[in-house]
């Protein structure tokens, strides 16, 4: 039986062969996730200035169209290739509205000019439970909910949920992207989590 992971590998190979079909395929198999991906990193007031499918769109494209620069190794790692090249086409259209003038500075939850953690991404982490974020994204009814749950959430508990949860980025990565040790990442993440449980219920 073909598993997921292996469904997307051959599409992977198929699309950067130019299979036309393929390419299609895998737009509309990660589209929704792509959305989420964006939606989730950007504050209740931002999706008011932005369009969220523009950059999903965008994202989409540029990856689909930049394969040959991709080495597949499991499905965790294409989904964090999308997560890198979403939150690049979210930081320039963050520019474009400092272009047009407009006041971003009290609406952007995370600090977009930090530098990416770079090479190939490790594993994903084991999902904690069945109110994780990772279990949630499986339920496109509560999709919303937890939209709104992680909306009141204070800025850093809202980027490691993001990053480990949504990105998939193992402790390791984040501690070296926040500048932080693994037990304290696994700390803040505890503590993101608790608030998350508790927002979520309320929504």
């Amino acid at each position: 039986m073909c598993t997921c992971s292996q469904k997307t590998q051959e599409l992977v190979a198929l699309a950067q062969g130019g299979d036309q079909s393929a390419l299609n395929h895998l737009y509309k198999v990660y589209s929704e996730r792509v959305r989420w991906m964006v939606r989730f990193r950007m504050s209740k007031e931002l999706r008011f200035k932005l369009e969220s499918m523009e950059i999903v769109q965008d994202t989409l494209v540029n990856a689909l169209h930049g394969l040959d620069n991709f080495t597949y190794k499991n499905e965790g790692d294409f989904v964090r290739w999308l997560s890198k090249i979403a939150e690049n086409e979210l930081r320039g259209s963050l520019r474009k509205l400092h272009a047009d003038k407009r006041d971003i500075r009290n609406v952007v939850r995370f600090n977009y000019d930090r530098p990416t953690t770079g090479g190939r991404y490790a594993g994903m982490p084991t999902p904690v439970d069945a109110t994780t974020p990772s279990v949630i994204m499986s339920k496109r009814d509560e999709l919303a909910r937890l939209e709104k749950a992680i909306d009141g959430l204070k800025p850093e508990y809202r980027e490691v949920i993001v990053l480990t949860k949504i990105d998939g980025l193992s402790y390791n990565e984040m501690g070296q992207r926040l500048g932080k040790s693994n037990e304290a990442v696994r700390k803040l993440m505890s503590r993101a989590m608790v608030e998350l449980t508790v927002a979520f219920k309320r929504v």
